[in-house]
């Protein structure tokens, strides 16, 4: 679990609902018709805007908001060093014998150990890594498009709700209704866009980042290891792909680089 993503959203919830709840009236900020304009009109064209199997591949690629990466960028490059090691002292078939717990990694490390040229392991892996970016990317597309239809459904329920107050004129009971329905569409489309579908978009574009990382740190490893490459020129290779802020002197920290027990 991811709890920067889960302490933002319970945070800005919270605060917004003690700032209702100090005022005289909370009960004033709940209405149904606005609610139903903003959030329904969102999700229809939402609908509209993305085929169906879209939005329900979309599932998966959220979960990885509220998650985190299973394997940190310095453990994948340790467990490519060791792997480069054993493959120097022994040969490819090495590679069958070390635990891989990453599937993407695993995969190509099959194909590896099978025999395939260096060249189709790495058309494979790059396919499925474009394939996979694809998906992580029409994900953000989606949530990026609910935060920008949110506040525009907001403006279409105060439209409405100015509409139903100039035809009551003439009651003045009538006029706070529709009057809050106004408001409080406003209020809910500003709300759900920057507190809950923005931010999570900009969230899963981190993550496709980070996923674009440790795909390319995995290519570019394996290739380097069918290609023969030292265990230090493996490690200084990764290094190129990861940035000299995880390392630690020009190398990772020695511990890192043992193998696994």
């Amino acid at each position: 679990m991811d709890f920067g993503t889960l302490i933002g959203l319970l945070a800005g919830l919270t605060l917004v609902t003690i700032a209702i709840l100090l005022g005289e009236s909370p009960t004033a900020f709940w209405n149904v018709p606005s609610l139903c304009i903003v959030l329904g009109g969102t999700l229809a064209a939402t609908f509209i805007k993305f085929p169906l199997p879209a939005l329900v591949g979309t599932i998966d690629v959220v979960r990885q908001a509220f998650q985190r990466p299973a394997q940190k960028p310095e453990e994948l490059v340790a467990l490519l060093v060791r792997m480069a090691q054993e493959v120097r002292r022994d040969s490819l078939l090495a590679l069958e014998r070390i635990p891989v717990s990453d599937p993407f990694l695993k995969r190509g490390v099959s194909l590896a150990a099978d025999g395939a040229e260096p060249a189709l392991i790495e058309s494979f892996l790059r396919s499925e890594a474009i394939a996979e970016q694809e998906r992580h990317d029409r994900g953000q597309r989606i949530f990026r498009s609910m935060g920008n239809t949110a506040p525009a459904f907001g403006m279409i329920g105060t439209l409405i709700g100015l509409v139903q107050m100039l035809t009551e004129m003439d009651d003045p009971s009538k006029i706070g209704g529709a009057m809050a329905v106004a408001i409080l569409t406003t209020f809910y489309g500003a709300a759900l866009a920057y507190l809950v579908f923005i931010p999570i978009a900009e969230k899963l574009g981190e993550r496709s980042r980070a996923d674009w990382l440790h795909r390319e740190m995995a290519i570019q490893g394996l290739l380097s290891i069918l290609n023969g490459h030292h265990p230090r020129l493996v490690e200084r290779r990764l290094h190129g792909i990861l940035g000299p802020g995880r390392m630690t002197n020009g190398r990772l920290p020695r511990n890192r680089l043992r193998p696994a027990a």
